[in-house]
Formats: C-alpha cells, structure tokens, sequence
C-alpha cells in the first residue's frame, strides 16, 4: 500500500479549479480538502475538456446502523406470547455487518384492535419480515413496529410444505405448493 496516498480529514487535496470534487471530500475556498480517512483516488476524465474526479474512499465502510424511523429487513428468530424477536440484516437497504436484535411487541404489530393480537398468528420463527425502528429500546435490542400497511411479513414458508407462501390478505398467507392458509401480519406488496 502506498502511504502517499493515505489522507486524514482536513488534509488539502488540490485545487478546486483543477478536480471535480467527489465522494470522500470537500471545496472550501478554491481548495478541495479529504473529509474521510482513506485512500486518495484521481479517475480520469471520461470526455475530452472535463476535470477528473477527486475521491477518498475508506478501506472499510461502516456498518449500517438501525435508527428511530429506519426501516429494517430483519429474519424472526423466536416468538413468544407477548413479543417477536428480530435478527436485523438490513437497515434503509444498507447490509448490517455487526448483529443487531430488535422485538416486535404485542401491541406493535398493527394499528387497530391491538389487544385482540397474538404473536403466533402474525410471526413465525425463519418469517422475513420488514418493520420500522420506533425506540432504540434497551441495552439489547431495538423496539421495531410492523404497525403500517408496508410492514410485516416479506416472505414465510409454510411449515408443513416448505415451500415458499405468497400473501392473499393482510393477515392470511398461503403455501404455493400444498395450498394451505397461515395466519400472518402480511406486509402490502410495493
């Protein structure tokens, strides 16, 4: 690796007349600075006239991060009577590296007649599910709500079948293979 082309934020780049500023830095002035730790990349210029590219891109990205009002893409691993738990893979279509866990309470998981909800007829353990971050919740886990029409269960498969289900109500999902109907909280296709 060439330490040359390391730079640390703040550390003046160029010219602003002479690059395009791109991802990883910033104009202040008529000097382009790093605003990142990484390595300082100059692309050529595509077409005849223009100004090639400055960029610093990290060597690693950052983890995505759950935060209230993000929408996570989680997997349920257990349920309970009162609660689903979550293991959150994605959050605001950005990968998670590091294991977050987020529950889904009972009376998170829909917006009417929350006292009438069971945990066993809206999730199952191995359910891809879609939910919202609406608290950061304890030192463990993030609280999630499925309470909108586009949250809820993304994809099951059946448990008698193993096939994979496809919604046909908000609350009804059936196996395409043995065409048996499980109750979950569907999520409103998009």
């Amino acid at each position: 690796m060439n330490t040359k082309n390391i730079v640390t934020p703040g550390q003046r780049l160029g010219f602003a007349q002479d690059y395009v500023a791109g991802p990883g830095t910033y104009v202040r002035g008529n000097l382009l600075y790093a605003s990142v730790v990484g390595m300082k990349r100059v692309s050529k210029p595509t077409a005849e006239g223009e100004r090639p590219v400055l960029t610093v891109s990290r060597e690693k990205q950052q983890s995505a991060i759950p935060e209230v009002c993000s929408l996570i893409t989680g997997k349920v691993i257990r349920i309970t009577p009162k609660e689903a738990v979550v293991s959150i893979m994605v959050v605001d279509n950005s990968p998670c590296k590091e294991d977050f866990q987020g529950i889904i309470r009972q009376q998170d998981v829909r917006a009417t007649e929350r006292d009438r909800v069971k945990i066993h007829e809206s999730f199952r353990p191995g359910d891809i599910i879609r939910a919202e971050v609406i608290s950061l919740g304890d030192a463990r886990s993030y609280y999630l709500s499925t309470a909108k029409n586009e949250l809820g269960v993304i994809y099951a498969q059946s448990i008698e079948g193993a096939a994979a289900m496809i919604p046909i109500s908000w609350e009804k999902m059936q196996c395409t293979k043995t065409k048996t109907i499980e109750l979950r909280k569907c999520a409103k296709p998009f």
